[in-house]
C-alpha cells in the first residue's frame, strides 16, 4: 500500500510539473514570445524549468496536439505558424485571451458566434426536446436572477449553459462541438473584465425571449433574437476592447 501511495504521489508531482511547464510555454507561444520558426531545445527547457526531459516531452506532446509546435528529428521542437494552430482548442483560446492578442481574439470569436448561433437557435426551435426547452428557460431565468449586484461569476454559469443548450439543441453535431469555444469566450470576457459590472438588461431580456421562441417553435424569431444578442456583444467590444 505504501508503494502504491508513493507511486500516486509521484504521478501527481509529475502531472503538476507537466501542467506548470505547459501553462508557461503555451501562453508564451501564443503571445509571440517564441515567434514561428523558433526552435525549442528539450535539454534547455528541462534546465530552465528544473524538470526532467520526460516532463518536457509530455508538455511538448500536448502542444503538438494543439498544432502549436512540431517535433522533427535532428532539428528539435519548432514553433508552427499561427495559421496552423488549432485555434478552436479552448486552452489556446484561453491563452490568447490572457495575452496581448485579447481584443483581436475576442472579436474573431464574436464574429464566429454571430455566424453560427443565430442559425443554431433557429434549428433549436425546430428540434429542441421538452427537456432542452426547460433547460433554456431555467438558465434564462437564472441570468435574470444574477444580472444585478455584480454577480458576474454566477451569471456566467447560466450564460454559458444557455448557449451550450442552444448549440446542442440545434441537432447539428458540428454546432454542438462549438460549445467549448463559446464557453471559452464568455469566460474570457468575464475573467478579463471585458464586461460591464452588470450585464446589459436588454441582452438579458433577449435571452428570455429566445428561450420562449425556441419553446414555441418560432424558428425565425429565435434566429433574429439571437442575432441581436451577438450584435450587442460586438457593440460591447467596440467600447470595452477597441
Amino acid at each position: 500500500m505504501g508503494q502504491d501511495l508513493g507511486q500516486d504521489q509521484g504521478q501527481g508531482r509529475g502531472q503538476g510539473l507537466h501542467a506548470r511547464v505547459l501553462e508557461s510555454l503555451g501562453p508564451a507561444i501564443t503571445a509571440g514570445e517564441y515567434p514561428p520558426g523558433t526552435v525549442l531545445r528539450t535539454d534547455e527547457l528541462a534546465q530552465r524549468f528544473d524538470v526532467s526531459r520526460t516532463v518536457i516531452r509530455e508538455a511538448i506532446r500536448v502542444l503538438e496536439s494543439m498544432h502549436l509546435v512540431a517535433s522533427r528529428r535532428r532539428v528539435g521542437v519548432t514553433v508552427r505558424p499561427t495559421e496552423e494552430w488549432n485555434v478552436y482548442d479552448p486552452r489556446v483560446i484561453g491563452w490568447r485571451l490572457a495575452g496581448r492578442d485579447r481584443p483581436r481574439q475576442l472579436r474573431s470569436l464574436t464574429v464566429l458566434r454571430s455566424a453560427v448561433e443565430p442559425v443554431a437557435a433557429g434549428l433549436a426551435a425546430r428540434h429542441a426536446t421538452p427537456a432542452q426547452c426547460a433547460e433554456l428557460t431555467e438558465h434564462a431565468m437564472g441570468m435574470v436572477a444574477t444580472s444585478r449586484g455584480q454577480q458576474l461569476e454566477a451569471y456566467l454559469v447560466h450564460d454559458t449553459a444557455f448557449h451550450r443548450v442552444i448549440l446542442t439543441a440545434s441537432g447539428n453535431e458540428m454546432f454542438a462541438r462549438l460549445g467549448d469555444v463559446v464557453a471559452a469566450v464568455l469566460t474570457g470576457r468575464t475573467h478579463h473584465h471585458v464586461m460591464f459590472t452588470d450585464p446589459d438588461p436588454a441582452a438579458v431580456t433577449l435571452h428570455v425571449q429566445v428561450a420562449e421562441a425556441v419553446r414555441t417553435g418560432d424558428a425565425g424569431r429565435a434566429e433574429q433574437l439571437t442575432r441581436e444578442i451577438t450584435l450587442g456583444a460586438m457593440a460591447e467590444l467596440d467600447v470595452l476592447a477597441p
